[in-house]
C-alpha cells in the first residue's frame, strides 16, 4: 500500500514509502513537563493520536514515540521557586500531563522515553559528535560541549534558512562558542545556583544535557539509525527540529524520511501559552464540555491550519 503524505519540510506531497514494509516508526515531541497542560499543550497529542490510527487502520505495525523532557531551565527554576525538588515538579506536571491526555481519549505511546532516563545514550551520542568533527568542548572551563553549525554544510535545510541570517543560539552562554548560533549538546554544572540532583557525570565533567540532543537520543535508540515521521508543534521546526536534523545526520544517522508541523490553538490571534496569561487548563475545559467533543473540536480543522479558540465555537 502506498499512503501519501504532506512533506512540511519542502513544502510538496511525495509517495509516502515506509523503510519496512508494512511498518511506521513516528517519533513525536512530547511537552516538557513544567506546568499543567492547557488546549494549546494537547494539539499535537491528539493530531499524532489520528494519524497514528489512521496507519493502524490501513494495516500498518506502527511505534509510536513521544517523549517526555523532565530537565531543563524553567523546571530548574520552578523547582526552586517553590522550594520543592525539580524532579516532584516534572513527576507531578506529568501525571497531570497523562490524566489530560486520557480524558481526550489519546492512546498511550508504544515507549515514552524520558530525558533523564536515557544520559548514557546521550553522552555516546555527543562523544560520536565530538569525534567526527562536529561539536566541541567549550574553552572557557564551563563544561558546555556546543554543536558546530558551520561544520556541517547542510545546516538550515529543514527550515530553509542560511547560518548568516539566523539569531544567536540563547541555549547557553556565547562566551564559549566559536559562533554564536552554535548550540548546546551538554550543559556544564553550574553549581553555584543548580542543584546537585540536576547532573550526571560524562567526559567533559557534570552536567546536564541540552534539550535538542536529547531527542535525537530518544529517537535513535527506539526507532533506529533511520525511520519514518518526526512530528511536534509548528514552532519547534526551529530550533529544534531544525538541529535534531543537523546532529544526527552529522552523526552518520539518516533520522526522518518526514516531517509533520501542527499549528497553534491561538486566543486573540496569539499563541496559546502560560506567558501569555491566556492558558486554557484541560480540566476547567471538561467541566463544560466532554473530552470527545474537545477532541473532536481540536481534530476538525487541518492539522497545519491555526485554530482560535473559543467556548463559542467549540
Amino acid at each position: 500500500m502506498t499512503l501519501r503524505l504532506h512533506d512540511t519540510a519542502t513544502r510538496d506531497v511525495r509517495d509516502f514509502v515506509p523503510l519496512e514494509e508494512g511498518k511506521a516508526g513516528i517519533y513525536v515531541c512530547g511537552l516538557t513537563v513544567q506546568s499543567e497542560p492547557h488546549v494549546g499543550h494537547v494539539r499535537s497529542a491528539v493530531n499524532f493520536d489520528v494519524l497514528r490510527r489512521w496507519l493502524i487502520a490501513n494495516g500498518y505495525d506502527v511505534t509510536f514515540i513521544r517523549n517526555v523532557t523532565d530537565i531543563d531551565d524553567k523546571i530548574l527554576a520552578k523547582g526552586e521557586a517553590q522550594g520543592r525538588p525539580w524532579f516532584e515538579i516534572a513527576y507531578l506536571m506529568g501525571r497531570e500531563l497523562d490524566r489530560a491526555l486520557d480524558a481526550i481519549n489519546v492512546q498511550p505511546p508504544t515507549y515514552e522515553p524520558a530525558a533523564t532516563g536515557h544520559i548514557p545514550e546521550i553522552v555516546e551520542l555527543i562523544q560520536r559528535l565530538v569525534a567526527r568533527g562536529n561539536a566541541y568542548p567549550a574553552e572557557d572551563g564551563s563544561g558546555d560541549v556546543y554543536f558546530d553549525v558551520r561544520s556541517w554544510p547542510a545546516y538550515g535545510e529543514l527550515t530553509h534558512q542560511r547560518i548568516d541570517d539566523m539569531e544567536a543560539a540563547e541555549d547557553a552562554d556565547p562566551r564559549g562558542k566559536r559562533d554564536p548560533r552554535d548550540f548546546a549538546l551538554w550543559k556544564g554544572w553550574k553549581k553555584e545556583f543548580e542543584p546537585e540532583t540536576a547532573a550526571w557525570p560524562s567526559p567533559w565533567g557534570p552536567g546536564r544535557p541540552g534539550w535538542h540532543i536529547e531527542c535525537s537520543a530518544m529517537a535513535g535508540k527506539y526507532l533506529g539509525a533511520a525511520f519514518d515521521i518526526h512530528g511536534g508543534g509548528v514552532d519547534l521546526r526551529f530550533p529544534h527540529h531544525e538541529n535534531e536534523q543537523a546532529q544526527s545526520r552529522a552523526a552518520g544517522f539518516r533520522f526522518a524520511s518526514y516531517w509533520m508541523h501542527n499549528a497553534w490553538i491561538t486566543t486573540s490571534g496569539e499563541k496559546m501559552s502560560k506567558s501569555l496569561g491566556n492558558s486554557l487548563l484541560i480540566p476547567k475545559v471538561l467541566e463544560r464540555v466532554r473530552g470527545i467533543e474537545l477532541r473532536f473540536y481540536i481534530v476538525a480543522a487541518h492539522y497545519r491550519s491555526h485554530v482560535e479558540f473559543s467556548f463559542e465555537a467549540l
